[in-house]
């Protein structure tokens, strides 16, 4: 049983630093081949110039990569695990016969066309879901059913000492050494799917201005995601209801339907006048994309997004690929990568979401950087220190979950971009000491990937500082071996001096 449950937490260690993979363009990954490729010995950490590569979302010195499994049966015959039971507590409707059992023959049989929009099917009571859910069925939920139920995931609890105007992110440090260390995913902590610090309403804006000017790269969608696109928006906003309720509410009625009430940016936004990404764009400032299965082979794709923090592509660079067209340029993706991947989202529970965090060092804060912005100029020199000073130097974390939605079957791979200066490092105990380590003698290939060679000639003399001057004040033992934290993603006594900085 160990075994079992390592080789899947591995399978899905791969899954997730293959999905950050897409955080870079085709170009861009083929710069990161090609530099590889070249390396035959161990570098230093001064580094000779390398191209503007996105920094990859990964960290964990990593295990080699088994050799791909042969395929299982086809795909298309394999469904995620059904929540079947769930709809007859959902419906909240004494009147309605109990759910039964649907014989998955039947469902196969039934399986809504790729790019059939649910809403427009002509036969809804034979029309299914990969969950095994009828459209009449759907239909009979109604909109903002009970997803918590449907999904086995609980709303979270009521945060009801948060302060909007002072609330900070959690000090995220998704930093992990040691090379037998390769299962670098948590199950999610489901009060903290969506979570909001101060930055909201700059955050709101600045997204929407992303939009106003690059439209289809940071938010489009295709036939066929109407379903998939409805729920993690409907479970957006019942998220924020709950756990933030002096904030958000829901309101219902006949003449205009569903209203959802935003007590920080104080306005009102009828839910069915726009399209679900749109709602998502104007109240939660975090990407989502939305991965759709296709009943003809049983792989996933990615239908729908609104992204509005990817470095080195854009929604419409990747719209409409499968995995492995994602991935194609990936080394050794196909032979060692794909089946675990494939395997992977055909099985995904939807009770069983799950969070990881990934990093890379940034000169300022560059939220969305599409193919060909200035900014990846930062990227192919190290600047002078008397141009670069250590406070433009900052950790940036992504923040991922991946889910699957209980009426759809689509998975969410959702991430949000947390910004953090450098310098605050100086007063969190281990870390300038485990980052040292992780610049200095990281795997080659990870760190070619991750290009942090642009700023390390700034950042690895602060850290160096940092490390003795918490060795000498009794912070961090002077013979401490460096290994991922404890912690992790946090830091000792992180939560005090968090909730210290925002006052609650």
């Amino acid at each position: 049983m160990l075994s079992e449950h390592y080789a899947l937490a591995t399978a899905i260690g791969l899954l997730l630093t293959i999905l950050s993979f897409l955080l870079v363009s085709k170009s861009q990954q083929m710069v990161v081949y090609t530099k590889l490729s070249s390396w035959t010995s161990f570098t230093s950490p001064h580094r000779p110039t390398s191209s503007s590569i996105t920094p990859p979302r990964s960290v964990s010195p990593d295990k080699k990569a088994p050799v791909n499994a042969p395929p299982p049966a086809d795909y298309k015959d394999i469904f995620p695990p059904w929540r079947r039971e769930s709809l007859t507590i959902a419906r909240k409707d004494e009147c309605l016969d109990p759910v039964s059992e649907i014989p998955e023959f039947l469902v196969k049989e039934g399986l809504i066309p790729f790019t059939a929009d649910y809403r427009t099917c002509k036969s809804p009571a034979t029309t299914y879901t990969p969950m095994g859910i009828s459209l009449s069925e759907v239909a009979s939920l109604g909109d903002f059913t009970d997803y918590a139920e449907l999904s086995g995931v609980p709303l979270p609890d009521p945060y009801q000492e948060f302060k909007i105007e002072t609330a900070l992110p959690r000090p995220y440090r998704p930093l992990r050494w040691g090379y037998h260390q390769t299962m670098s995913l948590n199950r999610l902590q489901t009060d903290w799917w969506l979570e909001l610090e101060k930055t909201y309403v700059e955050r709101i804006k600045e997204r929407k201005a992303l939009f106003d000017k690059n439209g289809a790269m940071v938010l489009d969608y295709l036939p066929g995601s109407e379903l998939g696109c409805k729920e993690v928006m409907e479970m957006a906003l019942q998220f924020l209801c709950a756990r933030y309720p002096q904030y958000f509410s829901l309101s219902n009625s006949e003449e205009i339907g569903y209203v959802f009430h935003n007590g920080i940016l104080h306005n009102h936004t009828t839910v069915r006048d726009m399209h679900p990404l749109h709602v998502l764009l104007e109240n939660v400032p975090e990407d989502f994309a939305v991965m759709i299965r296709n009943p003809d082979d049983g792989y996933y794709y990615f239908r729908a997004g609104l992204l509005c923090s990817s470095l080195g592509w854009s929604v419409k660079s990747k719209l409409g690929m499968q995995l492995k067209e994602i991935h194609s340029p990936i080394p050794d993706y196909k032979e060692k990568m794909e089946f675990s991947m494939d395997r992977y989202f055909s099985k995904l529970p939807t009770a069983r979401p799950i969070q990881r965090g990934s990093w890379g060092l940034e000169i300022d804060t560059p939220l969305f950087m599409p193919p060909g912005d200035p900014h990846e100029k930062y990227r192919e020199v190290q600047l002078p220190e008397t141009e670069l000073p250590l406070s433009r130097i900052h950790l940036r974390v992504d923040w991922q979950t991946l889910r699957r939605l209980p009426l759809s079957g689509a998975i969410i791979f959702h991430f949000k971009a947390l910004f953090t200066p450098v310098e605050d490092f100086r007063h969190e105990p281990y870390i300038p000491a485990l980052l040292t380590t992780i610049l200095q003698h990281g795997k080659p290939n990870i760190m070619a990937y991750k290009n942090t060679w642009h700023v390390e000639h700034v950042v690895l003399p602060a850290l160096q500082s940092w490390k003795k001057e918490q060795e000498d004040k009794g912070m961090v033992p002077g013979d401490w071996e460096v290994s991922t934290l404890a912690e992790a993603p946090f830091f000792p006594g992180w939560e005090e001096s968090w909730r210290a900085a925002q006052g609650f």
